[in-house]
């Protein structure tokens, strides 16, 4: 195995795609994971069709597809009226490439970019690597790892920190991770039902500040992940319970559910303070964190990646300077501020936190006339637009065959 150009801290979505990404260029890529596999925790799941080009260039759409479900519509409901206001993601027909997003757990997108990576001999996955510290200088960047109880040194020209909002590498570089974190807790759920039946589109945001919630199918065989939120003061260990008394209150009496797997967790708006700190650059989670609500958090980390990867590689073969990776540290860190970390806010409190009747009801308004109104819809369904940046590179260093 080669000396890798590039060592990517984390085999989570984000850090298996950026590795590709830079293995179709000709990069050799080492990538150390903590965790002796994959993760498989509910997380994200949702793709939305702006990031969809991206997953085709890497060659991973049609198989995120096969494993996945496309979803053609989106829904706000009013959950005290019951109330759904329907927005038809067929909006984007002779817009955009694809008129749909794609539900898909974000640990079965890491197993389908682990798949391909696999097939580039000068690039390895290494599991059970304990990330401890790292140096570097004029000539390149040492991180040290301990794989099966023995301490290891890699050698590279940059790493990438993809490693979640733990990040160590963001930690040992003193870049902070700054901003807010939210006071609820929050339950992902996974549970097969056949919530279809019930009305629910294939994505939905439930508004109600008790039984608020996401709804959203995951595959073809009435898999669904429910989100919803409690008081963090309540004991975690009897999570499992209050899971049982939400849906006995969200489904009919007597539903026939199957719960697959859950997950509890915290919320935050948070970012560091670079995303460049000399040879280590940060991507995804590790480098910026929003509440899941839109679906914004996986939606930026795919753009961080679509972005940093072809950049990189210009960079190591030498067709542009180092200094394009100081925009790409400044544009990917003022979007996610901008525009992201806001908008994710702004539903989250919708869904959440509506508890004013009358706003509640003239931003309901709002959604009935947009979602009546073609034009209007297609604008509003184009969320996950405005956290894309432009390609940094005049174009993508890959052969024919890898497009």
């Amino acid at each position: 195995m080669p000396q890798p150009q590039v060592i990517v801290a984390g085999a989570g979505p984000i850090g298996l795609v950026t590795a590709l990404g830079l293995a179709r260029r000709g990069v050799a890529v080492t990538v150390l994971e903590r965790e002796p596999g994959i993760v498989r925790s509910p997380r994200a799941m949702v793709y939305h069709n702006g990031v969809l080009p991206g997953l085709a260039e890497l060659g991973l759409l049609d198989d995120v597809e096969k494993a996945g479900v496309r979803a053609t519509e989106l829904a706000f409901w009013d959950y005290a009226n019951q109330e759904a206001i329907r927005f038809d993601l067929g909006h984007f027909e002779g817009h955009e490439p694809f008129p749909y997003n794609v539900h898909l757990g974000q640990d079965r997108l890491a197993d389908i970019a682990l798949e391909h990576l696999r097939e580039y001999e000068d690039c390895q996955v290494v599991f059970g690597a304990l990330v401890t510290g790292f140096e570097q200088d004029e000539a390149g960047i040492r991180v040290s790892a301990y794989v099966g109880g023995h301490l290891t040194t890699y050698r590279a020209q940059y790493v990438i920190g993809t490693e979640g909002a733990a990040s160590p590498l963001r930690t040992m570089a003193d870049l902070g991770f700054e901003g807010m974190t939210w006071p609820e807790r929050f339950v992902a759920v996974n549970v097969r039902y056949d919530f279809a039946g019930l009305g629910y589109a294939d994505s939905n945001m439930v508004v109600d500040p008790v039984m608020g919630g996401i709804v959203a199918r995951i595959d073809t065989e009435d898999l669904w992940r429910i989100t919803y939120h409690e008081d963090s003061a309540l004991p975690a260990e009897t999570v499992p319970a209050r899971i049982v008394e939400f849906f006995d209150r969200l489904l009919p009496a007597g539903a026939d559910y199957a719960m697959t797997q859950y997950s509890p967790y915290t919320m935050h708006q948070r970012a560091a303070r670079s995303f460049r700190h000399g040879r280590l650059l940060l991507a995804g989670d590790a480098a910026h964190i929003t509440n899941p609500i839109g679906g914004l958090g996986l939606t930026s980390g795919l753009f961080d990646s679509y972005v940093l990867a072809p950049a990189v590689a210009a960079v190591l073969a030498g067709t542009v300077d180092d200094a394009v990776l100081d925009e790409y540290a400044a544009q990917r860190r003022q979007v996610f501020l901008d525009y992201a970390s806001p908008r994710a806010s702004d539903f989250k409190t919708l869904v959440f936190n509506s508890t004013d009747r009358t706003q509640l009801d003239q931003t309901l308004g709002t959604l009935r006339a947009a979602a009546a109104d073609p034009a209007i819809a297609l604008e509003a369904l184009r969320v996950s637009q405005p956290c894309r940046t432009p390609s940094l590179v005049d174009a993508p260093s890959l052969s024919a065959s890898e497009r």
